[in-house]
């Protein structure tokens, strides 16, 4: 049997395990489940989850709202890893409990840096109609 690939050479498995621990992690943080205070005070965003072909670990990239206090979420996130990871346990049906490791999302940096490339004159004069 042929193992099907998505574009991004990841296989379907993968990306389909990884969102439905996207959702619960999502879920888990919006309902406040977390007992921790800086988790409960800001809003974060689970933007992406990258899951090894083993399934056995997770890569977790995050973003609070407006990227604040982005070190002080991340080092709260990473205290409650253990909680997190009984919850993706409990609630995706996978043979092995995934091993999470958060990270913070740049990807919204990256957009931001070459959108103000874009908007510079210097890039602008060629795009002009003249």
């Amino acid at each position: 049997m042929k193992k099907q690939e998505s574009s991004e050479g990841r296989s379907v498995r993968l990306l389909r395990v990884g969102e439905q621990v996207r959702h619960v992690l999502s879920d888990v943080l919006a309902r406040g489940d977390v007992h921790d205070d800086t988790l409960q005070s800001h809003l974060v965003s689970v933007t992406e989850v990258r899951m090894s072909p083993d399934l056995r670990h997770a890569t977790v990239f995050v973003k609070p709202l407006l990227g604040q206090d982005e070190a002080v979420v991340l080092k709260a996130l990473r205290t409650n890893t253990a909680f997190l990871q009984s919850e993706v346990a409990r609630r995706v049906n996978t043979k092995y409990a995934a091993k999470l490791k958060f990270l913070a999302d740049e990807s919204f940096d990256e957009g931001g840096k070459i959108d103000q490339i874009l908007r510079s004159p210097h890039v602008s004069q060629d795009l002009s109609e003249e």
